[in-house]
């Protein structure tokens, strides 16, 4: 669907309800919206699901948030205002969502993968009071893009981070690095590894789903 800013599939709630938690997912670089919706179909019944394309095009169906370059040693560099804009449509999308949908404005969850991994880091520690949950898979944190705010401003909030120990696109020791920096705002969160490349596998996809569920119900 096309309605807003930006293109999107949703799944309603399995369960009728009149404000259902909403889940939004963001998918990585150079893919679309169809990739995470995937996962829609097996997710808790609970949640009105939302998965959205990023802005811009690479072509064959291929899309992406900001742009990513990389100079000769294969070091890549984001293009961070390009990345902030698309924090701050991200933000405008939602609010355009509750025009459209009924949902739980104080039950928004994201799910990212990827740079739809770090943008979904970078919008809930920016914005803590209008994102509950947050799962984070094969992505980190990137400063730059957070607008930090003071430790008490995170208590409600709560991170699942995956990521894969062979990942040869965002290396490992990135995602530790943010586990260390949820830590020391004493955010809640959980973070796991798994034998795998820049990928989610069926053991990650169990977890993150098993830890959604516990959190809809607490």
């Amino acid at each position: 669907m096309g309605d807003l800013s930006l293109i999107y599939q949703y799944r309603l709630p399995k369960k009728p309800t009149v404000n259902p938690p909403l889940l939004l997912l963001l998918h990585g670089y150079g893919s679309n919206e169809t990739d995470l919706f995937s996962f829609a179909q097996d997710l808790p019944d609970d949640f009105l699901i939302v998965s959205v394309r990023a802005p811009f095009s690479l072509g064959f169906e291929s899309y992406y948030w900001y742009t990513i370059n990389f100079n000769t040693t294969g070091a890549n560099f984001s293009d961070i205002p390009e990345a902030l804009k698309a924090k701050a449509t991200l933000v405008k999308f939602i609010e355009e969502l509750k025009t459209i949908f009924s949902f739980n404005h104080n039950n928004i969850n994201l799910l990212g993968f990827s740079q739809g991994s770090i943008l979904s880091y970078a919008l809930a520690l920016s914005y803590p009071e209008k994102f509950k949950n947050v799962v984070a898979l094969s992505g980190y944190i990137k400063k730059e893009l957070i607008d930090l705010k003071e430790a008490s401003a995170y208590k409600n909030l709560a991170i699942f981070m995956s990521h894969g120990t062979q990942d040869q696109v965002i290396p490992l020791q990135w995602a530790e690095n943010s586990a260390k920096f949820l830590t020391n705002l004493t955010i809640s969160h959980q973070f796991k590894t798994y034998p795998t490349g820049h990928s989610v596998t069926p053991q990650c996809f169990y977890d993150f789903k098993q830890w959604l569920t516990t959190k809809l119900n607490s």
